[in-house]
């Protein structure tokens, strides 16, 4: 089990903590992005060495994005069993921030993903302003959908990622009535 002191905690909610990555983080963000079941719909396992050097990198100053994705740690164990956050993503040309959400197979259908996803909702209207938040969503991906559609968000239309790949793209405003979780 972990220290979570040793990092700074950017969320808190009951069960989760989001923090900042460390070092000691590397090695299950990389099992986590190179894990085909996990990221089916998420353009498929990445690759290892490239993964890797991405997350020592960021190790080096974890601090240094406002946007970015962070590990979740479940309090009740101290493991890292996620890596969650808000990304600037252009879609069809407009800056966009992106709800993202990815959890170890052994984290799956335990209302994480909505938990999280919730405090980060919280988080991107509130302290960053922001004003608008989508998640970009495979079809077929039903449980994302549902976690998005638990936020309050809405399913405004489906585009074409560059390289061709269809996503529904669900949104939500800081205004929103429908956004209240």
């Amino acid at each position: 089990m972990e220290n979570i002191e040793d990092s700074p905690t950017l969320l808190e909610t009951e069960r989760l903590i989001l923090r900042f990555q460390k070092v000691t983080d590397i090695d299950p963000l990389v099992d986590l992005w190179t894990d085909p079941q996990v990221t089916r719909h998420l353009g498929g396992p990445r690759d290892r060495d490239q993964v890797r050097s991405s997350f020592e990198e960021t190790a080096k100053n974890p601090t240094a994005e406002q946007y970015d994705l962070w590990p979740v740690i479940e309090k009740e164990t101290g493991m890292l069993i996620g890596d969650c956050g808000l990304l600037e993503k252009d879609v069809e040309g407009r800056a966009e921030i992106e709800l993202i959400y990815i959890f170890t197979r052994s984290a799956w259908g335990q209302g994480f993903a909505t938990e999280i996803g919730a405090a980060l909702k919280r988080y991107a209207f509130e302290q960053l302003e922001v004003s608008q938040l989508i998640a970009l969503i495979e079809p077929g991906n039903q449980a994302s959908e549902r976690v998005a559609q638990k936020l309050g968000m809405h399913l405004e239309k489906e585009i074409l990622r560059p390289g061709g790949s269809l996503r529904k793209m669900y949104t939500v405003e800081r205004n929103d009535q429908r956004a209240a979780v």
